[in-house]
């Protein structure tokens, strides 16, 4: 099996390029192609892909570079390489980024990019902004051992469809990863969990957030569903699993790695 290409995040193009890709953000969906679709349309240095230097072009209101061809994330998710989709997300949330810091959130002033590392900096009172990034954390639950071993399932008050996944929130400023897990199962269907470790991570450019994966373990409590953010949850043997999330979620990798006894 071929290595696969690495992505290198950088502020300018190594001298070793011998070819650019640029991926033209028209409002949240992407179009990729080998030239740039306007030269003054504003752009922003992604990093290596191998010796292919990556850009992300922010393409104006009312401008259509893909005539049409332009993908959401979601259906991109499948078709490219996980490479190359983290590079398109990381374009994503770069402009986005760029867009919402033209100006400083303290004084006002108009911003400027840093010299030396990816910021906004404002030119009147020296307030830096480095992009977004909002840590979140994926639970899977489980309770019990063996083939009797049971994982909790949830479906979100905003799934569009019946399907079930892990819990999941934002970590709050002040608490570590392992209290984020804890408080948000609690808060979100009432039980207390302990035993928890840490499985994998996922960027999640819908906008800007870092998905942290994690297993725990069921100690006490009932489900208490809190009805603003859980329609149902229930416990499910490894075989009468209902609708589950696809591929392109790192819920997904936590209920196989369960299902398959991997972890």
């Amino acid at each position: 099996m071929p290595t696969p290409t690495l992505f290198r995040p950088l502020l300018v193009p190594s001298a070793n390029a011998t070819s650019h890709r640029f991926i033209h953000v028209v409002g949240t969906k992407v179009f990729v192609d080998d030239r740039a679709a306007d030269d003054a349309w504003e752009s922003h240095f992604l990093g290596m892909h191998g010796d292919v230097a990556c850009w992300g072009i922010d393409v104006p209101a009312g401008e259509d570079p893909g005539y049409g061809a332009e993908t959401d994330l979601r259906v991109l998710f499948g078709r490219v390489d996980e490479t190359e989709w983290a590079v398109a997300g990381r374009a994503v949330q770069l402009v986005e980024w760029a867009r919402t810091h033209r100006f400083c959130g303290r004084c006002g002033e108009r911003t400027r990019l840093a010299d030396n590392e990816r910021a906004f900096v404002c030119p009147s009172c020296g307030l830096m902004a480095f992009p977004r990034l909002a840590p979140a954390i994926i639970t899977l639950v489980t309770r019990g051992e063996g083939d009797d071993e049971e994982a909790l399932l949830a479906r979100g008050a905003n799934f569009g469809v019946p399907m079930y996944s892990c819990l999941a929130g934002f970590v709050e400023p002040g608490e570590n990863l392992e209290q984020a897990v804890a408080r948000e199962v609690e808060e979100e269907v009432g039980v207390v969990v302990d035993s928890v470790t840490y499985v994998a991570s996922q960027p999640w450019p819908f906008p800007h957030s870092l998905m942290l994966g994690f297993r725990a373990r069921w100690v006490s409590g009932e489900l208490v569903l809190d009805a603003t953010e859980i329609a149902d949850a229930n416990w499910y043997r490894r075989d009468e699993t209902p609708m589950i999330p696809p591929s392109i979620s790192i819920a997904r990798r936590l209920i196989d790695d369960w299902i398959l006894h991997r972890v």
